[in-house]
This record gives C-alpha cells, structure tokens and sequence, in this order.
C-alpha cells in the first residue's frame, strides 16, 4: 500500500511555519482537504511529511477535527536525493507538452528547469505557479526529497552567456552514434522546438564549443527528447 507524502515548504500553521516536530496539527484548508476528502484517510492510517530541506519523517493521524489533522511522529526517514545535478533547458512547447516534461523530468531527477525561447519557439507563455504546482506533486509522488527549480523563460543566447563559464553545456541532437559517458555532476542540456534548431542557432554552438549528445538515429518530438537527454545524462 502507497503511504502518501506531502511537501510542507509552504505550509503554515496557527502559530507560523509549519514544523515537524513530535507532535503536529495540519490546519492548512488544501492539505486537510485532500487528506480527508480526496484521499479520505482516518484515524491510525499514516502518511510522510517532508520540507524539502532535509527533513522528512513518517507520522500517523492521531486526531481528526473540522478543518484540522492531528498527527503524532512514527519515524524519520533518509531523504533520497538525484545522484546529479542536470539542468534542462527546453524551448517552449505548447501547454500540455510543458506540464508534461515538467512532471515527467521531475520524476527523472533534474533540478533545475530553463524554460527557452529559440528562433523557431511558437508560443512563449509559460504559467510558472503551474509549473512549480505539478513540480511539487511530481516530487510527492516519486519518492525524492528536493523541490526542482523552475525559472521564467529565457533567450536561448542570454542562458548560454550566463552558464558556460560555470558548467559544462550539451545541445541534445539526433545522432546515431549512442554518446560519450559523461561523468559530470552538475551539466546543462539544451533541447531545441518541434521545428529544430535554425541555422544561426547551430552556429552559436559551434562558436561557443557546445557539443552534442547524440540520441539516436530517429527523430523524436521534442518532450521526448527530453526524457532521452536526460536519462542518458543521469
């Protein structure tokens, strides 16, 4: 049976920031309401809290109330953490194809998202409180105990001029030669739109040594390049 997490980061109670401590009253309207009315959880069932900040521990509803969760301290647990550090920059998609690499890179481990805008991105609104919302459900989901970082959209010149003095940066690119074993902790992986990158784009790599992470002979839409970037990096 699945112990459901919740993710507190932005969780208060009466007094202020929510802590866990020993002893715990949830009395945050959305989170007792997803307990009792959309997971209907009762008393003695059990459920992890975690802050995504280190801490994370087990506890079991004590106590039940209008509008508030008791809960008493079962046991800690050891946050899991991604082995590395990969930061995603994909161009713009259309909505739905946002949410999904979002939610699904999340799963993978990348921990920190950079929304692009390339020469041939079609739609540049990007709802980021959207995208941290199914970020954090994501993370309650899979297991792992950090929050990824999610920025506003960028100009796929400016991230370039800001990170590769501090990380190594790859462009992910059809190849059919399988990559080189990249054994990086921390790394920048750039996807280019449904359209691919232009002409002046590809040349910018090439003035500035990015090179390429071959993912295969076919050519994939540009949310599952992602996933196939990022599996390949981790």
């Amino acid at each position: 049976m699945t112990t459901h997490r919740f993710y507190i980061g932005n969780v208060k109670d009466k007094s202020g920031p929510l802590e866990l401590n020993k002893h715990v009253w949830l009395n945050d309207r959305d989170l007792t309401k997803q307990i009792l009315n959309v997971l209907r959880m009762r008393i003695g069932e059990k459920l992890i809290l975690f802050d995504g900040n280190g801490t994370e521990k087990l506890y079991q509803i004590d106590k039940i109330e209008p509008f508030s969760v008791g809960l008493i301290h079962v046991t800690d647990i050891v946050p899991i953490y991604p082995k590395k550090k990969i930061i995603l920059g994909f161009s713009l998609l259309k909505k739905d194809k946002n949410e999904w690499i979002i939610q699904k890179c999340t799963e993978l481990g990348v921990s920190h998202f950079l929304p692009l805008i390339s020469d041939r991105t079609e739609k540049i609104g990007f709802d980021l409180d959207r995208a941290k919302k199914i970020a954090v459900e994501a993370v309650e989901q899979c297991g792992r105990h950090d929050i990824p970082l999610i920025d506003e959209p960028q100009d796929l010149g400016e991230v370039i001029g800001e990170f590769k003095q501090n990380l190594p940066i790859f462009v992910a690119d059809k190849g059919s030669e399988p990559p080189e074993t990249i054994d990086l902790e921390k790394i920048l992986v750039l996807i280019g739109p449904e359209g691919g990158w232009s002409e002046s784009e590809q040349i910018k790599f090439k003035e500035n040594d990015i090179p390429s992470i071959g993912l295969g002979e076919f050519t994939l839409r540009a949310e599952t390049a992602c996933i196939a970037a990022v599996r390949e990096l981790m």
